[in-house]
């Protein structure tokens, strides 16, 4: 008669053990993903991981009556963010269209948002130029501009891009990033919104961000 392997037993007692480590494992990973949602109270709101170090902080810029106003002044209430460039063909104009629909949702629902535009044109979209640009878009947007080292500041805090391309005219075209940022009183940045998400979309999320943050 042939004697039981002498392996069989350490084999499963190796399986089970592994069994156990896998289990342990994935039960760590279930309560660290759970303890950083629960310190997080807008975790429920976002639409994904935002990456990249710290987004925002303090700004310095010119709004549409000429004067120089802080973040504190612009973000009085929540706002969709956006930059762009007055003379964009297509891009902007579609783009802060679609914040002000969003924006007029949120009215619809009771939220009182505001959409802001950062021009990163400032050669040629003036005090007086965003001013008309945002009033045409919506009655509540707010129109910015400033100096060169004002706006460069204000794209580097926000992370986006920008550049001027290569024109001897002045019908010159600038590329530029395209998120809309929402930024919130008393908590700044929280969320980016891509080109691809609708007004209704960005309006069902923004409503969940404003309703925790006074929750």
């Amino acid at each position: 008669m042939t004697k039981p392997s002498a392996t069989k037993p350490a084999t499963g007692l190796y399986a089970g053990m592994a069994a156990l480590a896998v289990a342990a494992l994935l039960g760590g990973t279930y309560w660290a993903i759970q303890s950083n949602q629960s310190d997080d109270i807008f975790a429920e709101c976002r639409g994904g991981a935002v990456g990249g170090g710290a987004i925002g902080g303090p700004l310095s810029l010119v709004n549409g009556d000429g004067q120089t106003v802080t973040d504190a002044e612009i973000f009085t209430k929540p706002t969709l963010l956006y930059f762009g460039y007055t003379f964009c063909p297509d891009v902007c104009p579609l783009d802060n269209q679609r914040n002000a629909e969003a924006v007029d949702i949120l009215e619809e629902s009771g939220f009182d948002v505001q959409p802001a535009f950062i021009s990163v044109d400032p050669a040629r979209d003036t005090a007086d130029v965003v001013r008309d640009f945002a009033a045409n878009l919506h009655p509540k947007m707010i129109g910015l501009t400033g100096s060169e080292e004002q706006v460069k500041a204000a794209s580097q805090a926000y992370k986006t891009y920008y550049k001027k391309q290569d024109s001897s005219d002045e019908f010159y075209l600038v590329d530029h990033s395209t998120f809309t940022y929402l930024v919130l009183p008393q908590h700044g940045f929280v969320e980016f919104f891509k080109r691809e998400d609708s007004a209704s979309d960005m309006a069902a999320r923004t409503a969940c961000f404003v309703s925790r943050a006074g929750s």
